[in-house]
């Protein structure tokens, strides 16, 4: 899959609630009322990724989730990792 130009990025990012570039990956950061919580959107998140075999970046600090997604083997952002915040952000409704 085909590395995504800035423009396209930026495009992409317009349509993605919450989502951000950070260096070559896109991040959005998620806030739960509490652990618990976050940890049952994280394991949504497997789920999906598991579906999908695109596994994003998670880091976890108490009821904040923050998810990165850049394709590695491809060297960057692409139409992938759109589709993954995609249903990222479905999950995280």
């Amino acid at each position: 899959m085909a590395v995504l130009a800035d423009a396209e990025i930026k495009q992409a990012l317009t349509g993605l609630k919450g989502w951000n570039r950070n260096g070559s990956a896109i991040q959005r950061v998620f806030e739960f009322p509490d652990f618990k919580a976050a940890m049952q959107f994280v394991n949504k998140v497997a789920d999906a990724a598991e579906q999908a075999n695109h596994h994003p970046d998670i880091d976890i600090r108490y009821n904040k989730v923050t998810t990165a997604l850049v394709s590695h083997d491809a060297g960057g952002v692409t139409q992938r990792d759109v589709q993954m915040a995609e249903r990222i952000n479905q999950i995280g409704r």
